[in-house]
């Protein structure tokens, strides 16, 4: 778009960039739903099933050692927490390389 009398081109107005980038982005996640959606729920799995391992390893190592070693504490109890404690960061890794790429993927359609 070039201004008539000067025949410069005019700047887009950064409201007009904003508005036109969020519609770009609203079609693009249209034409994706599907894979969306599945990754969606695959990235969910992935986060459960990275904090139930670690726990139910900690508490069946726990019980194996309660029976061959008993003593004052709970071997159970400690490595059951110490298996959710590990679970819980395992998560909030994957969380925050996904969160990562996808804020980078934006960007880069953005430009």
């Amino acid at each position: 778009m070039t201004d008539e009398l000067q025949n410069k081109p005019l700047k887009p107005k950064p409201l007009s960039h904003e508005v036109g980038a969020k519609a770009a982005r609203k079609l693009r996640a249209q034409r994706h739903v599907t894979r969306t959606v599945w990754f969606g729920l695959g990235m969910m799995g992935l986060i459960g099933w990275s904090v139930v391992v670690p726990t139910l390893l900690g508490a069946a190592l726990g019980i194996w050692l309660d029976k061959r070693h008993p003593g004052s504490h709970s071997w159970t109890l400690m490595l059951l927490v110490i298996g959710l404690i590990i679970g819980c960061v395992n998560a909030w890794h994957w969380v925050t390389k996904e969160d990562t790429e996808m804020r980078e993927e934006q960007e880069d359609n953005d430009e």
